[in-house]
């Protein structure tokens, strides 16, 4: 099989829904999240929601996301990387939740950058002069 880094940027976020989609069957909310380093799937998983409990015990489990769910989340998931903008390290935060028996989904894209890289690329003599003037 080809390295991570040879894989598009959307077949690694299929790779990781279809990793996650048992655990995806057993819940009906939560956040999955995305770290993504030099464009490149890192850590992934899954924030659980609270689960509720009072009076020593536990709330009735509900019913996870349906097969449809899944496949409709996973195709807003990739849909999602249209919006991705220039960046490539950051996290895509997916928050869940089923409402009426429909999956909703927000999407929080966030871009991460490291001034140390910066300074090396801006220190050189270029921007030195571009600087001065």
């Amino acid at each position: 099989m080809d390295e991570v880094g040879q894989l598009s940027l959307v077949r690694q976020m299929d790779i990781v829904f279809k990793e996650l989609d048992d655990e995806l069957a057993g819940l009906s909310s939560g956040t999955v999240f995305v770290q993504i380093r030099n464009n490149v799937v890192g850590k992934f998983g899954i924030r659980h929601n609270p689960i509720a409990g009072k009076g020593g015990t536990f709330g009735a489990v509900e019913p996870g996301l349906s097969v449809d769910h899944r496949a409709d989340f996973r195709r807003m998931a990739l849909d999602t990387l249209n919006h991705k903008r220039s960046w490539t390290h950051g996290e895509i935060a997916f928050d869940f939740a089923i409402r009426q028996g429909t999956i909703l989904v927000d999407a929080t894209l966030e871009s991460n950058y490291n001034m140390a890289n910066l300074m090396i690329r801006y220190n050189k003599p270029t921007y030195r002069a571009a600087k001065s003037e």
